[in-house]
């Protein structure tokens, strides 16, 4: 069966498509992704319009956010949306809301950083139809996408988890507010300190080279490719978590930022050098500055 490729001209029209894409799943990942991708953004639009229509309007976006049209929601994304925007003190359980963080943060993983891998997966479909072609036994490529969203899963913990704390620190306002003052400063201050480390440009080239990461490590068992998405999210994850940090600053549901990091991020990746990483760095740093003496 080496290198055969085998005749579905028995099976109707449906049955044909079907196993097409069980023979090279490229079109059904990249559906998937972008389902996903698509999903997030909605989700988290959703959120900041129900954020805006509940504010004073002092965050960036809030009079453009206020004019879209709420769309009728479930009762579950209700009840999550209320969660997430709770005032501080937290008015419901900890154990409800930290959830419903862990949720908001996936979600913004899932927006702002699964686009910036796309070179990622491309690459390993086409490793995967090349030995798919050959005969060999190929793992699909979602089990690669799963292990690097469970990465940022894991980071969304610690985000959560942050949120918390920040907000319990600050002991008034309403949840995803910017943070104000040390906060703020401390969060712009690390990011943009991050962004001149070798740790930040290590992992910046572990992600834009994933061919030779990919066919060096390429493996048919399943575990091992799931190990494999892991360890790409880990580096993705050493890339950006300062640049989430911005969130803090800004608002968490500030999506005009969120739609900016992504795109820088993106764009991070992509690019050689580390022009860019130093030009957000200093960017980040002035503000952080600004951001101490207005406060003081």
């Amino acid at each position: 069966m080496s290198g055969e490729r085998q005749d579905f001209n028995h099976l109707d029209r449906a049955g044909r498509a079907t196993a097409g894409v069980a023979r090279s799943p490229r079109f059904a990942v990249t559906l998937a992704v972008g389902v996903a991708i698509a999903l997030a953004w909605l989700l988290l639009g959703a959120m900041a319009i129900r954020g805006a229509e509940s504010s004073l309007g002092g965050r960036p976006g809030d009079m453009l956010l206020k004019n879209l049209p709420s769309l009728p929601l479930p009762d579950v994304l209700d009840r999550f949306f209320a969660l997430c925007l709770a005032p501080v003190p937290l008015a419901g359980p900890a154990g409800l809301q930290a959830p419903a963080l862990v949720l908001m943060w996936f979600l913004m993983a899932v927006a702002t950083m699964l686009p910036s891998a796309a070179p990622l997966i491309r690459t390993y479909c086409e490793i995967a139809d090349t030995a798919r072609i050959k005969g060999e036994p190929v793992v699909h490529p979602l089990v690669l996408v799963t292990g690097y969203l469970t990465t940022w899963l894991g980071a969304s913990v610690a985000f959560a988890a942050l949120t918390l704390a920040v907000y319990a620190f600050a002991g008034s306002g309403r949840m995803l507010d910017p943070a104000v003052g040390i906060a703020g400063a401390a969060s712009l201050l690390i990011a943009g300190l991050y962004q001149f480390s070798g740790l930040k440009q290590a992992c910046l080239e572990k992600c834009r080279n994933p061919f030779s990461i990919l066919f060096a490590n390429w493996s048919a068992k399943p575990g091992r490719i799931f190990h494999l998405g892991l360890e790409q999210g880990v580096w993705c994850l050493g890339c950006c978590w300062a640049l989430m940090l911005v969130m803090f600053a800004v608002g968490a549901m500030n999506v005009f930022w969120m739609a900016l990091i992504g795109l820088f991020t993106l764009i991070e990746k992509q690019t050689a050098g580390r022009v860019a990483s130093r030009v957000a760095g200093t960017i980040l740093l002035v503000w952080a500055v600004a951001l101490l003496l207005v406060s003081a």
